[in-house]
Order: structure tokens, then C-alpha cells, then sequence
């Protein structure tokens, strides 16, 4: 695995819009403010030609323009690292217009988004052998003030700091609109990580709920909607990547947003039938944004009907995903993660 360069003092951050731009509110002016903040910091701006369009469907521009501008200032010298402007719909389309191989030939940088940027921060991973991170678009950090989180995540692409914990709320409705563009997340529900473990009498097909668990390996995952429509193209290279580094094994971390629970135990099903759980030593599950319960299901069950197969633990409910806020995630890095009095703590460590 290779890791990027950490953003110098004065370094130049590159911003890209592979999937939405900052064209319209509460967008725009998040993303502006966020611009003036980092100038203020001392950084340089480098921004695609994508960065404020909208006229494609589902992501900022053509598939081939969305394509052309990732690759190009991903492999660019006049950036130091790159933030996606936001997550969208179909980033999936401008993939074979995205050349991996360059990529792969290139210095390798930071690349920070979540979303729909998994068809890249998980790529980067499993085709690349590169590193990334999951965790906040460009336009989150406009708010005023910053949310721990921002600064966390801003803290790890600066290499200053490479352990995280739960927070101690979390927003289920945002107040940020058009007319209050630069609001920080309205936090108001308390942080309650579930952890579970097989009953050790049912040899790992029925779980538990328990106080503490430990689990480490290979970070790898991003958003299940994503996930399960690369499962099977050719860009599927999991197997390969699990079987490198099954010495590590692989912790997955997976969050969802139009899934409903249905969907999500189909995507687990689907992922697992593709063999992509080989050499698994944990899940990491964030809050799903549609996780309502339906007809019996809920939004546990979803994942545990396959996760307890694996004799691993599953910890859920963790900040990370669509309801903010969010830890940042090291798409390829070696992490050791402890849940206990229901918070989770991350510590990444940048082994090859």
C-alpha cells in the first residue's frame, strides 16, 4: 500500500467534481467560505473546470469531462492533495473515462470525499494501491464553526493526527438550507455504538449484543450503494486485494444512503456471494440514512443475517456515513479499532 504525502504548510489543495459541483445553494457559498477559510490558513487553491458546473446528469458535467478533470488533477503538479466538491449519482459513469493506469504510474496524493467519490477512494485501493480518505466534500468545511470532525479529518491530510473517537452527538435532520448556507450540523441525537458478537454456544451463526470488542486489519468499504454496483465489473478486483494483505485481513467499513434495509441485506448478500468477505476480521457499519424498519427487518438484522457468519465483530451505528458527523476513514490502511461504553476509537497506522 502507498501513501500520499501529508498537505505541507502552504501546500496547494486541488478540488475536483468527479460526481455534484458546488453550482447551486447551499452549495456554493459553503464551498466559497470553505475556499477563504484554507486561504486564510495559508493554502494555495487549485480548482477544476468542474468544480461549479451543473449540467450533468447526476454528476457535474459530461461522464468524459468528469473523467478527463480527475485524472488530469490527480496526476497534476499544481496540487498537493485533492477534495471532491460533493457526492451525487452516476460518478459510476465517468469510470472508463478515468485512466487508472496514469493514476497508478502517478505520485500518489491524498484523495478526500465520501459518497459517490467511493468509486474512487475504493479504487484507488483495490486498483491502485493507493491510499485515501472517507470522509467530508469540499463544501462541509464552509461551516461555521468547523465540527470536531472537520478538524479531524483536516488534522489526518496535514499528518497530524491518526486517532479518532466517536462524538458525542450526532444531526438526524440538518438545518442548513439556501438562506443558511454556512450552518454547522444541527447535532442533537446521542451517539450509541451497538457492538456484536456470535454466542460462542451457536459456533457464529446467531450474535450478541456485548459491552467491548477489539478488532484490526485492512480498512476497505466506502458506500454500500456504490459498492454493489461495481461488484462484478471489471473493476472488481477484491479478491485480489483481500488475498494480498489476508495476512492483515480486511475490516470492512460500510454506510448507506437510499438503501433501504431490504437493500442492505441484499447488498450484503450480493458482496458475499462475490467472495469480497474472505479473510474478514470486522465490520464497521455507520448509520444508514432510509434504515427504517420494514416488515420485521431492521436496520441490525439487515447486516448481522450475514455478518454472523463470520465469527467477527460487527460494530454499528458508528460515525460514519450520510448522518453526520463523521470520523475519516483511511481507505487502505492498517487499523486497530476498540469499541466500548458505546463509542468506537480508530487508530490507523500507514503500514505497506
Amino acid at each position: 500500500m502507498r501513501y500520499p504525502q501529508f498537505l505541507k504548510p502552504g501546500g496547494t489543495i486541488g478540488f475536483v467534481a468527479p460526481s455534484f459541483g458546488c453550482n447551486i445553494e447551499p452549495y456554493k457559498s459553503a464551498f466559497l467560505n470553505a475556499q477563504n477559510k484554507w486561504k486564510e490558513m495559508g493554502y494555495g487553491i487549485d480548482l477544476g473546470p468542474n468544480c461549479y458546473e451543473g449540467k450533468g446528469i447526476g454528476i457535474s458535467n459530461t461522464p468524459e469531462a468528469c473523467g478527463e478533470e480527475l485524472t488530469g488533477y490527480y496526476c497534476s503538479d499544481n496540487n498537493d492533495c485533492l477534495i471532491s466538491c460533493g457526492g451525487g449519482e452516476l460518478m459510476c459513469e465517468t469510470l472508463s473515462h478515468v485512466d487508472f493506469e496514469k493514476i497508478k504510474e502517478a505520485e500518489p496524493k491524498w484523495y478526500l470525499g465520501y459518497s459517490d467519490n467511493t468509486n474512487m477512494t475504493f479504487l484507488l485501493a483495490t486498483l491502485c494501491d493507493v491510499a485515501s480518505v472517507y470522509g467530508p466534500c469540499a463544501a462541509a468545511f464552509g461551516m461555521e464553526p468547523w465540527h470536531p470532525a472537520m478538524a479531524d479529518t483536516f488534522a489526518l491530510l496535514c499528518g497530524e493526527k491518526n486517532t479518532f473517537a466517536s462524538y458525542e452527538l450526532w444531526e438526524k435532520e440538518g438545518l442548513k438550507d439556501e438562506d443558511h448556507p454556512l450552518l454547522p450540523y444541527n447535532c442533537t441525537e446521542k451517539t450509541e455504538v451497538k457492538i456484536f458478537l456470535p454466542k460462542p454456544e451457536t459456533e457464529g451463526t446467531k450474535m450478541q449484543e456485548v459491552p467491548n470488542a477489539k478488532a484490526q486489519g485492512r480498512l476497505l468499504g466506502g458506500c454500500m450503494d456504490c459498492l454493489v454496483n461495481l461488484t462484478g465489473t471489471k473493476y472488481d478486483r477484491v479478491k485480489e486485494f483481500a488475498e494480498k494483505y489476508k495476512e492483515d485481513g480486511i475490516l470492512w467499513f460500510l454506510e448507506s444512503c437510499d438503501l433501504n434495509v431490504f437493500s442492505i441485506r441484499r447488498a450484503m448478500w450480493q458482496m458475499e456471494q462475490a467472495g469480497w468477505f474472505r479473510h474478514v476480521k470486522g465490520f464497521i457499519i455507520g448509520r444508514p440514512l432510509n434504515g427504517e424498519e420494514m416488515m420485521g427487518l431492521n436496520r441490525y438484522d439487515a447486516v448481522l443475517a450475514c455478518a454472523s457468519k463470520y465469527g467477527v465483530p460487527v460494530f454499528m451505528d458508528v460515525d460514519l456515513g450520510h448522518l453526520p458527523p463523521a470520523m475519516p476513514f483511511v481507505t487502505g490502511s492498517y487499523a486497530k479499532v476498540e469499541g466500548k461504553d458505546k463509542k468506537l476509537q480508530i487508530s490507523l497506522e500507514f503500514r505497506g
